[in-house]
């Protein structure tokens, strides 16, 4: 079965840091662009960030600076390590597949081939 599993989500306090985790399970992620997306209560969904299958890397405005993504093959897994984390971050994250690796925009994408469920960041004290 194919599918992709988020971690790492939780509570935090402003300014704090989380890593979210991707991992992916009956497939290998080492030809597919990989993004991460949120969606807070009563919005729509975004991209965060996209990392390309050869590491190129792209960001939304607001997460630039702040946020990491990065991949590890050999643990067939994507990372998205948040710092400074503010109160609007707040959101249900997921990450999401797709099979043409070369583009770091998937972030823009809608028409990912495999997502995960998502996990649930909140930020506040």
């Amino acid at each position: 079965q194919l599918q992709l599993v988020e971690s790492g989500g939780g509570l935090v306090q402003p300014g704090g840091s989380l890593r979210l985790s991707c991992t992916a399970s009956g497939f290998s992620l080492d030809h597919y662009a990989i993004g991460w997306f949120r969606q807070a209560p009563g919005k729509e969904r975004e991209g965060v960030s996209c990392i390309s299958s050869s590491n190129n890397t792209n960001y939304q405005e607001s997460v630039q600076g702040r946020f990491t993504i990065s991949r590890d093959n050999a643990k067939n897994t994507v990372y998205l390590q948040m710092n400074s984390l503010k109160p609007e971050d707040t959101a249900v994250y997921r990450c999401a597949a797709i099979a043409a690796g070369g583009t770091s925009w998937c972030l823009y994408y809608d028409n990912m081939d495999y997502w995960g469920k998502g996990t649930l960041v909140t930020v506040s004290s």
